[in-house]
C-alpha cells in the first residue's frame, strides 16, 4: 500500500507523511512475483513455511526520490514521529523459496515502479479518488 499511497500523494501534489527520518530500509516485491510464488507453493510439498519477497532493499527516502524522478515532481515531505515498534530494516529471506520452489523475484524495483506509475496515470480518473489515510 505504501507504494500506491506515495505515488498518489506525489502525483496529486499532496504532502507525503514519512514516519521517522525516512532512512528505514524496506524490501518491496512486485505482486506478480508473489502470486507466482504462491502458486508454486501450492504444489504438493507437504506443509512448509516459505518466505516470498524482493531481493532489493531501499530506504523510504530513496524510494520517494525514485518516484519523484518518474513523476517529474518534488515531494512535499512531512516527517512525523516514528512508531516505537517500527523496524529499522525489513525484508524477506527467500533462500528457502529458491531452494524448495526454485523461485526468484523477477521484477526489479525500478521495473515495478515504472509499471506502477504507468498504471496510475492510465487509471488516474478513479485511482486518484481512492482514500489513502
Amino acid at each position: 500500500m505504501a507504494m500506491f499511497r506515495f505515488t498518489k500523494w506525489l502525483a496529486e501534489g499532496e504532502t507525503v507523511q514519512v514516519t521517522g527520518n525516512g532512512e528505514q530500509m524496506r524490501g518491496f516485491t512486485y505482486l506478480e512475483d508473489i502470486a507466482r510464488g504462491v502458486l508454486m507453493g501450492l504444489q504438493p510439498l507437504g506443509y512448509e513455511i516459505i518466505n516470498l519477497g524482493g531481493h532489493e532493499t531501499v530506504t523510504i527516502n530513496e524510494l520517494l526520490h525514485k518516484l519523484e524522478t518518474r513523476l517529474g515532481v518534488q515531494a512535499k515531505i512531512e516527517y512525523i514521529d516514528r512508531n516505537p515498534v517500527d523496524a529499522d530494516a525489513n525484508w524477506a529471506n527467500v533462500e528457502k523459496a529458491r531452494r524448495v520452489l526454485n523461485w526468484e523475484p523477477l521484477v526489479s524495483l525500478d521495473e515495478g515502479l515504472d509499471a506502477l506509475v504507468k498504471w496510475y496515470f492510465d487509471n488516474r480518473s478513479w485511482a486518484s479518488q481512492i482514500l489513502t489515510p
